[in-house]
């Protein structure tokens, strides 16, 4: 037990001597060890199991173990572990196929990175190259990753150390009827007034002037904002009016996430680029990618396409991307997706029902949120800005000393369990939040 113990000493010791954590002040770090994990559930160094109710980043979608994608990996590594993209090879040009197999119809090619926000960053200066256009317009509830350009694609405070940015950038209040300024009864007079509002933003930055459009399909880390009725069709509607392109971001929603292949798949729109990673090799191996439409893909017939990566179609991360994929259709995870999450929404909505602190729950398929409040009628947060008294922080401490593992944005729980999850699994971990909720009452109570 000494050794056990030793050794998990010696463990995060290093890693907080030599690994710089991201987001975080590094004086204040107190890293869990985790030694294995398995399914939905990972290990810590004292044998604590966690339920992995984030699928860690949102991405771990088909969970721990997969003995099909090992497989895969191990085989790839003994056949060819990497070579230059200028080459064709099979574990390359199997994974395009089976990804533009699973796409909207209209799309053409896929142009492989290695993370969601170099797939960004290659989706934007396509966007620029087809159009010759310089200005991109993007959500302010929204994050694209942090590299230089996709940070300052990304509307929220991560983008701030990417300031002063890059010139063209241009930010778009999306819909968040929750947190509107006003009070709408329907969908569709949500979608009117956000339309209103984009429209007017259009002419006043000149169409002629836009290359392209940025959404997330369903705002992800900044609280699940899930689009209504008519919203979708209405920026499809203006980019075609306008030549703009339309840039759906997939990198959380897609791959089964929300019951479908993709999210933009539930309002039946077809947009121009679609950029993912994340699902498509749920973390065993780094990969990403921007899939284009056919017509994106023919203007770089006779247009160079100055866009390159040394690991652009990585052999490994492609062949985990084909093995992932047939999992996914194996084990009818998008159909799992849509039939587990319609019992999370059932659980979410007797939790919203049952708790003073919470004031919105948003969800489709496995993929949602719980919004905390300290007042159900005037909809005031939990928390504000940097959370001085640190409430969300006991709140996560508090999940995870009951074996609940996930994160928050301000003052949002985020759920998206990996989707082999079964029904007895959901209710067990949801028990947790439950229990633990009753805590939160508790502190606005008073």
């Amino acid at each position: 037990m000494s050794q056990t113990v030793d050794y998990a000493k010696k463990i995060k010791s290093d890693s907080l001597s030599y690994n710089l954590h991201s987001w975080s002040p590094q004086a204040a770090l107190d890293p869990m060890v985790i030694t294995k994990a398995e399914g939905i559930y990972f290990w810590n160094a004292e044998g604590k199991r966690f339920f992995d109710m984030s699928s860690q980043l949102v991405n771990m979608n088909i969970g721990y173990g997969n003995k099909k994608v090992i497989e895969a990996i191990k085989d790839q590594a003994e056949k060819m572990p990497f070579m230059g993209p200028s080459f064709a090879v099979e574990a390359r040009s199997e994974a395009a196929r089976k990804i533009i197999e699973i796409a909207p119809d209209n799309m053409g090619k896929v142009f492989f990175t290695n993370s969601g926000a170099e797939a960004n960053e290659n989706a934007i200066k396509m966007a620029r190259m087809v159009t010759g256009r310089n200005k991109i317009l993007s959500g302010y509830r929204s994050y694209h990753g942090s590299t230089y350009g996709a940070a300052n694609l990304t509307g929220e405070k991560r983008r701030f150390p990417s300031e002063p940015g890059i010139a063209g950038f241009v930010k778009f209040f999306n819909p968040y009827a929750y947190r509107s300024p006003v009070e709408f009864k329907t969908e569709e007079e949500v979608t009117k007034y956000y339309l209103t509002l984009l429209k007017e933003q259009i002419e006043f930055e000149g169409p002629e002037n836009i290359a392209a459009i940025f959404q997330e399909s369903i705002v992800g880390s900044n609280g699940i904002l899930i689009p209504p009725k008519g919203w979708m069709q209405g920026v499809r509607d203006l980019c075609d009016q306008h030549g703009i392109i339309m840039v759906c971001d997939e990198v959380m929603s897609g791959f089964g996430r929300t019951g479908e292949w993709f999210a933009i798949n539930h309002w039946n729109v077809q947009p121009d680029i679609i950029t993912f990673a994340k699902g498509s090799t749920c973390g065993y191996i780094p990969l990403g990618g921007a899939i284009v439409s056919k017509k994106i893909a023919e203007f770089f017939n006779d247009n160079f396409l100055w866009c390159g990566l040394t690991y652009n179609g990585h052999l490994m991360g492609c062949a985990t991307a084909s093995a992932t994929l047939d999992v996914y259709k194996e084990e009818n995870l998008l159909q799992r997706s849509k039939e587990t999450g319609v019992i999370l929404g059932e659980i979410l909505e007797s939790l919203k029902e049952k708790h003073a602190c919470v004031g919105d729950v948003r969800y489709i398929g496995l993929f949602s949120a719980i919004e905390l409040v300290k007042d159900k009628t005037t909809k005031e947060a939990l928390v504000h800005g940097k959370d001085p008294e640190k409430i969300m922080k006991k709140i996560l401490n508090i999940l995870i000393s009951e074996g609940f593992w996930t994160y928050n944005h301000e003052n949002i729980l985020m759920l998206a369990p990996p989707l082999i999850i079964t029904e007895a699994q959901l209710r067990e971990a949801m028990e947790i939040m439950d229990k633990v909720l009753d805590y939160v009452d508790n502190i606005i109570a008073g």
